[in-house]
């Protein structure tokens, strides 16, 4: 059975609404396997050749060397000789997602959150609140 991605190289890409470059971008996970594609993204094609951001320079200087084997793992994938380039860009930081437990907690009485809402166990809670009232009294 031929693999998807070589059904599409074949088609028509334009008619059908794929581009190369979408076609490359979602061809890199598989080429590369999990790991890498963790810690990677295929930002786009461009003139054959593919961008990818990485997380730091470390990355970029071990699959730099492994740039041989990438490219015949995403001929293999696509069924052509779609990318012949590969060009390594180390991406800006990204932020990661406000957790939860770090916002404070909604008030019912409708006042503004405390800082001691935070403090998830009652005892110690209570406890904070009595000293808190005696260093400002």
């Amino acid at each position: 059975m031929e693999r998807a991605g070589r059904v599409l190289a074949k088609l028509k890409l334009a008619s059908h609404g794929v581009t190369e470059q979408q076609l490359a971008t979602a061809a890199w996970p598989h080429a590369v396997g999990k790991t890498i594609a963790r810690h990677t993204n295929a930002v786009s094609l461009v003139n054959h050749r593919l961008v990818i951001e990485v997380e730091d320079y470390t990355w970029q200087r071990q699959l730099w060397t492994l740039r041989g084997q990438i490219l015949r793992g995403i001929s293999n994938t696509l069924g052509r000789d779609m990318v012949t380039e590969l060009e390594f860009k180390i991406a800006p930081p990204r932020r990661k997602p406000v957790q939860s437990e770090n916002l404070p907690l909604l008030r019912t009485d409708g006042a503004a959150p405390d800082e001691a809402d935070a403090i998830r166990d009652p005892m110690f809670r209570s406890i904070y609140l009595a000293s808190r009232r005696k260093a400002t009294a």
